[in-house]
């Protein structure tokens, strides 16, 4: 049903006679970012170095801390690290993280999601 081009888009083809509809990987990492600060508990987004620095010149923030991967068996991974707030249960907080962007991926978009793996990076104690 989905499959992963060169260019960094998601093809979805339901019945091969309209066509095609390809989306972004940008965009369904956008969805899922969104869905993940929407979780009662997350206090932001966490990534890497190079992430953090490409946020700040202005790129998408929402897509800061999350990795999705496409394998070759059509199933879809999504990796996500968060900062996590103080007086959270990290497991809750992380299965409701992990029912949110399944359910997200799958309205907004058709592409079901096998696995979603959870990061707890750092706590924020503010507040």
């Amino acid at each position: 049903m989905a499959e992963t081009i060169k260019d960094n888009r998601f093809t979805i083809d339901e019945d091969g006679s309209s066509g095609y509809i390809q989306i972004a990987d940008d965009v369904v990492s956008s969805i899922i970012g969104l869905a993940v600060t929407e979780v009662d508990g997350v206090s932001k987004l966490t990534g890497d170095i190079t992430r953090d620095l490409v946020a700040k010149l202005g790129k998408n923030s929402l897509s800061k801390g999350v990795r999705v991967i496409f394998d070759d068996e059509e199933n879809l991974k999504v990796y996500v690290s968060i900062e996590i707030k103080f007086g959270y249960n990290i497991v809750d907080v992380s299965r409701a993280i992990q029912e949110k962007v399944k359910q997200s991926l799958l309205t907004m978009t058709g592409l079901e999601c096998s696995t979603v793996n959870v990061k707890i990076s750092s706590i924020d104690f503010s507040e």
